[in-house]
């Protein structure tokens, strides 16, 4: 079992962790996610099947790039649409 730590932006709430949560434990191999919101950092536990990049790519396409990313405005407004869908969702 590998363990990636990733320091990202954008985080702001439950919301964005739910998001984040299900969409990086429904790629192949991953075993468990923990999302720090103090940190602003993803914990992801895997088999080693994926790479660190496969992962900052995933979590890049919710809006929330790695913290030494540019993080401009598209990607803040993609947050706020990932926040938002993880607060519905149940």
């Amino acid at each position: 079992m590998k363990n990636e730590k990733i320091l990202i932006a954008n985080l702001k709430c439950g919301g964005c962790e739910k998001t984040i949560i299900s969409n990086i434990m429904d790629l192949e191999g991953v075993e468990s996610v923990v999302v720090n919101q103090e940190e602003d950092s993803v914990t992801i536990s895997h088999n080693d099947i994926l790479t660190r990049s496969d992962f900052t790519k995933k979590l890049y396409s919710l809006g929330y790039p790695e913290a030494t990313e540019e993080n401009g405005l598209l990607l803040q407004l993609k947050s706020y649409v990932s926040c938002a869908i993880g607060r519905m969702s149940k």
